[in-house]
């Protein structure tokens, strides 16, 4: 098991810097958000040419890039520049949004056995995040879309299930398929807070991930917004010695 950073954690930086700011900080892996269309870094710029975004991508960091986030609705035609890119950078896990709250079950099943398809013929874990506002903000639903869909892992996100309508809910049900995890601090009132003053157990979650057999990699992946330069660093390196500590 590995702790690895995002990029969205430094994301008012280029890509560039943001994975100079993850190696200063002495995490083991990088996992590379892409967060827009007009992103620094982004998928469209992929699309348009793969080799030029695997350049980039080796230039930018001697650190291993481990996984890829997708935090938006990226159109199904964007797919398979992606996962080329992961393919020619040996990533094999993308995380990526479940649809939108009040999306039809069949609607949702239907787009990800398409792309857990090509994501499987790369080499690719294809996992949706548990997330708020989505149709996996249910730990429930999450599990059935992972039953319908053979070969689709959870991103475990549980800040989500801190925060969020179902936070009264044992979301210990989502482990099995459990294929990455992002952390961050949060309470029920709050989605992000300094490490250590939240209510998110890392050694509760690490444990019960452990009995599944869980050999993958824990991701810091902080919200910088309303956060000084100084302070999102601290916090990252706080949390990194934290999972240190629990692996």
């Amino acid at each position: 098991m590995f702790i690895a950073a995002t990029t969205g954690s430094f994301a008012n930086l280029s890509f560039e810097a943001a994975c100079t700011q993850i190696a200063d900080l002495e995490f083991d892996r990088i996992e590379i958000t892409f967060s827009s269309p007009e992103a620094d870094f982004s998928v469209d710029s992929i699309v348009a040419d793969v080799d030029a975004a695997m350049l980039r991508c080796r230039n930018s960091t001697r650190l291993s890039i481990c996984a890829f986030n997708i935090t938006y609705d990226l159109p199904l035609d964007h797919f398979p520049a992606l996962f080329k890119l992961a393919k020619l950078i040996k990533v094999s896990q993308v995380t990526i949004p479940s649809l939108e709250l009040g999306t039809p079950f069949n609607d949702e099943t239907d787009r990800l056995k398409q792309l857990v398809h090509q994501a499987t013929q790369d080499g690719i874990r294809l996992s949706l995040k548990t997330e708020n506002g989505r149709l996996t903000e249910d730990p429930l639903t999450a599990v059935e879309l992972c039953k319908t869909v053979k070969g689709l892992g959870i991103t475990l996100d549980p800040s989500h299930y801190t925060t969020g309508p179902h936070r009264n809910q044992d979301y210990d049900i989502v482990l099995p398929y459990t294929t990455h995890v992002h952390f961050r601090d949060s309470t029920p009132d709050q989605f992000q807070v300094p490490v250590g003053l939240g209510e998110i157990d890392y050694s509760r979650v690490m444990t019960g991930l452990k009995r599944f057999d869980y050999r993958r990699v824990f991701s810091v992946d902080l919200v910088p917004e309303g956060m000084a330069q100084d302070a999102i660093g601290l916090e990252m390196r706080k949390l990194r010695m934290l999972l240190e500590t629990l692996l």
